[in-house]
């Protein structure tokens, strides 16, 4: 009995390979990251505009608060001095490693305003932010933080009536306390007059003007400064004798001052 050769006839497995399989990976992927990184640069620059613009705003109301102090004694809002006070408590280092769009430079605040004998200071701070786009000139976005500050109207009386936890007011030269802040003897009442009108003018008191000692050299200027209570007239409004500084001490410490004629009942 001849021996048979037998064939298998089971068919041959070959692994099957799926370059497109592979192609396609690496297509998404050179998609997603790009797309990965861009949404966490986009999410942290939401985050630093969030946090400069709380930083301007709060900033920019304590800055208000203390205009308004200043307003108190002489009746101009200075916008410079308003956001020379926002950066320094912001921080100029803060300031120049954010996303303002020229540090310091970037913020404005000369659309504030605040109209004598009003209760409000209108605040208005506008600053411009770089938008991080690789470009040759980075463009912009110009916001806005406008609010309002009540104006400062001195501190609340006692109300329990101490006389030695009674608030009183006091300039350095005076001789008097006040009880009221806004005692007309208290506001300098600043006018701009012609000297050649001034002999025939009076203060409040029905006396007559006469040269500042430390203003006033030689001739007077064209115009001069007084006023309403003063009996000196000044060539310059920086003279310091038109600056006053107003004091609020317990009444108990003005031994030997006499109460105003005016305010004080």
């Amino acid at each position: 009995m001849s021996n048979k050769q037998v064939k298998s006839t089971s068919p041959t497995r070959e692994r099957a390979s799926a370059p497109g399989v592979r192609a396609s990976v690496t297509i998404e992927a050179a998609f997603a990251v790009p797309l990965f990184m861009f949404a966490v640069l986009s999410l942290i620059f939401l985050i630093e505009i969030q946090s400069i613009r709380g930083c301007i705003h709060a900033a920019g109301s304590d800055a208000a608060k203390q205009a308004a102090e200043s307003t108190a004694v002489l009746p101009v809002l200075n916008t410079i001095q308003l956001k020379s006070d926002l950066v320094n408590l912001i921080g100029e280092e803060r300031i120049e490693r954010s996303i303002l769009n020229g540090g310091t430079s970037a913020i404005s605040c000369w659309k504030s305003y605040w109209i004598p004998g009003t209760e409000e200071i209108n605040v208005v701070i506008e600053y411009k932010i770089k938008i991080p786009v690789p470009l040759m000139k980075s463009p912009s976005v110009k916001l806005k933080d406008e609010f309002k500050v009540s104006a400062w109207n001195g501190y609340q009386k006692d109300r329990k009536g101490n006389e030695d936890g009674q608030i009183v007011y006091i300039t350095e030269k005076g001789t008097v306390w006040h009880s009221d802040y806004q005692c007309s003897y208290l506001q300098l009442s600043i006018q701009y007059v012609q000297y050649s009108e001034l002999q025939n003018m009076r203060n409040e008191g029905g006396g007559k003007y006469h040269k500042c000692e430390q203003c006033v050299y030689g001739q007077a200027m064209n115009g001069v400064y007084i006023t309403s209570y003063g009996n000196r007239y000044h060539n310059s409004l920086n003279c310091s004798s038109l600056k006053r500084t107003i004091r609020a001490v317990h009444k108990s410490e003005v031994a030997g001052r006499g109460g105003c004629s005016k305010c004080a009942k």
